[in-house]
């Protein structure tokens, strides 16, 4: 067991070395950030001053070694722009978009795994027929144009509910729809596809020859085995759904870290964008490593073992 979370935890951080190693040459080879915060008309030599002041004149080897050695030490830097420490501005932004993403997964897990098991005891029927063809269109349809069409006819059109901004639950229920569409389509589909494998086993069929209701069947005896491909599916798309805001914030006009990013790669500000990149990642590594563990919950046949 330890042994096991050893090798997971060993392979959590080798995984955020290399995002934050690949962010970091990305970020200092799209372009010089002292060129965006000088004055216009400025000389050469205030140039000079300005990235000798923020550490730009250094080797990249040299700026990439003081990098890894200030997050040893939990140091993020400051922001290039706003000259105050990058985790607070990214954590005043964190709030925002764990509401969204929130809302969002609200939406995915509240529609997807309903509509999966419909399809699946409905199979071949008109009921499954239409949520297949929604689950089709939720998976075609990109995020900012779902975004777009939501805002048109529900903001726009009808005038229910804000188009853009933060406030009370309306302001929450377009983005999250519509960044929770392609999720729920993830779920269901795959909800179908397990619910099914499982309905077609001998134990179903025993269970229905001693009269039990299919409702019951369901609920008791196949959803805890069919939960195994969605609890993997759960774990990638917590951190598909923060990667994702950045779209459907920029749309929305929501303050979170998704529109944050968008922000500090155009100003160059380098200390934002990595340590927004090592947040996500971080959420990305935790959740897979606590379905692995959710896993011998739900099914005590799975052991922790190599």
């Amino acid at each position: 067991m330890l042994r096991y979370v050893g090798e997971r935890l060993l392979q959590a951080m080798i995984a955020i070395f290399g995002v934050l190693t690949i962010v970091f040459i990305v970020m200092h080879l799209s372009g010089d950030p002292t060129l965006l915060l000088v004055p216009q008309g400025a000389s050469a030599e205030m140039i000079a001053d300005l990235r000798r002041e923020l550490g730009f004149d250094r080797p990249l080897w040299v700026q990439y070694v003081g990098y890894l050695n200030d997050l040893i030490h939990l140091d993020f830097g400051e922001s290039v722009v706003q000259r105050v420490p990058a985790i607070d501005i990214v954590a005043s932004r964190l709030p925002y978009t764990i509401q969204l993403a929130a809302g969002a997964l609200t939406v995915a897990i509240g529609v997807g795994i309903p509509a999966g098991i419909l399809m699946a005891t409905r199979r071949g029927g008109w009921l499954d027929r239409v949520l297949t063809a929604v689950v089709v269109t939720g998976q075609s349809v990109p995020t900012f144009l779902s975004a777009i069409l939501l805002i048109f006819v529900f903001a726009v059109t009808l005038g229910w509910l804000p188009a853009s901004g933060i406030g009370g639950l309306s302001n929450l229920v377009m983005p999250s729809i519509a960044l929770g569409a392609l999720s729920m389509s993830t779920f269901a589909r795959m909800t179908r596809i397990s619910v099914a494998d499982e309905l077609s086993k001998d134990y179903v069929r025993a269970a229905r020859a001693r009269g039990l209701p299919m409702p019951k069947i369901i609920v008791r005896h196949v959803l805890r085995n069919a939960s195994i491909p969605v609890i993997s599916i759960a774990a990638l798309e917590i951190g598909n759904l923060l990667a994702g805001a950045v779209i459907i914030e920029t749309v929305f006009a929501w303050p979170g870290i998704g529109q944050l990013a968008i922000q500090s790669i155009q100003a160059r500000d380098f200390l934002i964008v990595q340590v927004i990149v090592l947040l996500i990642s971080f959420v990305y590594v935790i959740t897979a490593v606590l379905a692995d563990f959710i896993y011998a919950i739900v099914d005590p046949r799975i052991r922790l073992a190599r």
